[in-house]
């Protein structure tokens, strides 16, 4: 089922889904190894989360309401379904996958699978949905990824050297006081030889970075390093990242150039902006909260961050999407002030980022769930398999160097780069 906007006209209802989660053994120890060839959602880190396929139930939303659409979109499909929960966790039972673009006009969609393997600590189980009546669990088979041989990578909407002048042009406006931060995107284009199995790349990116959380929704595959918002049990959390520094691979360097994030005044800056939206946005939907004063530096394999891990106890029944939807777009992903960045990317940016910097996430029907922010990913072109595109970006503030912010978004780009083959 595809609907642009239901829940306002009323002409299509939320169908009555019949859902049952059951314990289950032989779950391969990468989740990912069980998706099929076509359609296969992911929501991976250290070993847990959920991997699903099949579609019980499809949204596909655009606009400026696309946020409040889905919530009660999804309201009404929870209020409809009939659900058999044997595991009882944040995840088991109904839950839905999304993805929602940077502007109103971007893409989003909610899927609901048909079948659903999840695990949570010691506990793993198999989540069953359709519209017809209780389906019996599948065989959970595992399935061998195509690698991708010789892909080439070209320049998307352009070149290091243009992308590097539109840096110097924002630095330019920033200094003249017109905005304090506005967060630039590049794309570059991947070309295989073969169809791309976007399992190839998934499963690589899990093993690599296994505390990021590894994604697929509709042809969306990534792993992100950046928690937008948490909600489970009453307990809000959000991670921010703002400030990065490329590592070397030299343990001793990298330690040096860790404490040298942790003063640089260009990074700090840049950080308390994203922070400070974070917080902004979440404390009307909190009764405490905590605001770490400093950063910490997250290490990844290949950058380090300035990373500061925000908390707060709800106050609200505002569920994970409705608090990222409070959320987005962060100063993280747009700017400072928000509406002035968002008018220049739009203006000088110079490409369509799609779901790219969009909440990416999952939510079960208790409103219980997680969205990232969908960074170091790809998008498979749906007119050609062979062809994937990759996103980076970079924080510009008045001290912002157009060669390091360029080398920053290369350093950023490693992660799918290597994912691919390269």
């Amino acid at each position: 089922m595809s609907l642009s906007d239901p829940v306002r006209s009323g002409r299509v209802p939320a169908p009555q889904l019949v859902v049952r989660s059951q314990p289950v053994t032989g779950v391969a120890k990468q989740l990912i190894d069980h998706l099929p060839a076509e359609g296969g959602l992911s929501w991976v880190r250290r070993g847990d989360g959920h991997i699903g396929w099949g579609v019980a139930a499809r949204l596909d939303v655009a606009g400026g309401n696309r946020f409040q659409d889905a919530v009660l979109w999804w309201q009404q499909l929870v209020g409809a379904a009939v659900v058999r929960d044997e595991i009882g966790v944040p995840g088991s039972g109904l839950v839905c996958f999304g993805s929602f673009g940077f502007t109103d006009s971007d893409p989003a969609e909610l899927v609901v699978p048909e079948v659903i393997v999840g695990r949570r600590g010691g506990t793993t189980w198999v989540t069953t949905i359709s519209e017809a009546s209780l389906a019996a669990p599948p065989d959970l088979v595992t399935h061998e990824a195509s690698p991708v041989y010789d892909v080439t990578f070209s320049d998307g909407a352009r070149s290091g050297t243009d992308w590097s002048s539109i840096v110097a042009d924002a630095v330019q406006r920033i200094t003249a006081g017109e905005l304090e931060k506005v967060v630039l995107a590049r794309d570059l284009i991947a070309i295989a030889e073969q169809p791309i199995d976007l399992r190839w790349p998934l499963r690589r990116l899990a093993e690599s970075y296994p505390n990021c959380w590894t994604f697929s929704v509709d042809g969306l595959i990534g792993a992100t390093p950046e928690l937008l918002v948490r909600r489970e049990k009453g307990l809000i959390t959000s991670r921010v990242l703002a400030g990065t520094i490329r590592r070397t691979g030299d343990d001793a360097h990298d330690l040096a150039l860790a404490a040298s994030l942790a003063r640089s005044s260009k990074d700090l800056e840049e950080h308390e902006f994203a922070v400070r939206s974070v917080a902004d946005a979440l404390k009307p939907h909190c009764k405490s909260m905590n605001v770490p004063e400093t950063p910490f530096v997250l290490h990844l394999p290949n950058v380090m961050h300035l990373a500061t891990d925000v908390a707060g106890v709800a106050n609200n029944g505002a569920s994970a999407l409705g608090l990222a939807a409070a959320l987005h777009p962060s100063a993280a992903v747009c700017g400072t002030p928000t509406p002035v960045a968002r008018d220049l990317i739009g203006e000088i940016e110079g490409m369509e980022r799609g779901r790219f910097s969009g909440p990416v996430g999952w939510m079960d029907a208790a409103g219980d769930g997680e969205w990232c922010i969908a960074l170091r990913c790809g998008q498979a072109d749906p007119d050609d398999a062979r062809r994937i595109r990759l996103f980076a970006g970079a924080g510009i503030v008045a001290g912002s160097d157009p060669t390091a912010e360029l080398a920053e978004t290369n350093a950023k780009l490693v992660p799918m780069r290597d994912a691919l083959g390269d």
